[in-house]
């Protein structure tokens, strides 16, 4: 069993809260996930651990669904989720050589958080904005016509903001 004093007294009793709120089954595994991943950022291995003695499904499937899944993070993401389109016209746009660009400038690869926390680097299928392409989105915000220079640009408005 997971050691529960790894979470402070305010997020025991949210993980509380959220466990109450299904039903103690199998079934509810995902939507368990779902609610702790909205609520933390991430799913801790502590919280897999209390997701599998709540919902009576074993660790290992538990775990299963958690990285089966791209939904679910067992990593904190960075301030500033990158989602870079490989939909098809923002592939024959050059969203190859944009997701390029990203991974070097960055220093980290699709999945990954860069070493100060401030991005995490994810492609998706479709954003549903093909007349920009090439797309991406950082958070809620939708850049498009992407170029290298203009790229350069918006990861450098960022950074400017963080320090």
């Amino acid at each position: 069993m997971a050691n529960l004093s790894l979470h402070s007294p305010k997020e025991t009793d949210a993980i509380a809260d959220v466990l109450h709120d299904l039903p103690a089954s199998p079934a509810s595994v995902i939507p368990l996930l779902q609610q702790i991943q909205e609520r933390f950022g991430c799913i801790s291995q502590s919280n897999l651990a209390r997701v599998s003695e709540y919902s009576r499904a074993p660790l290992s499937s538990v775990y299963a669904v958690a990285t089966f899944y791209s939904q679910f993070r067992l990593d904190r993401p960075g301030k500033h989720m990158i989602r870079i389109c490989q939909g098809t016209a923002c592939h024959v746009l050059g969203a190859g050589e944009i997701l390029d660009q990203l991974k070097e400038r960055l220093g980290i690869e699709e999945g990954q958080t860069t070493a100060d926390g401030l991005f995490t680097l994810e492609s998706v299928r479709c954003l549903g904005c093909c007349s920009l392409a090439p797309v991406i989105m950082i958070g809620e915000e939708t850049y498009g016509r992407l170029t290298r220079k203009g790229l350069d640009e918006i990861l450098a408005s960022y950074q400017e903001k963080a320090a």
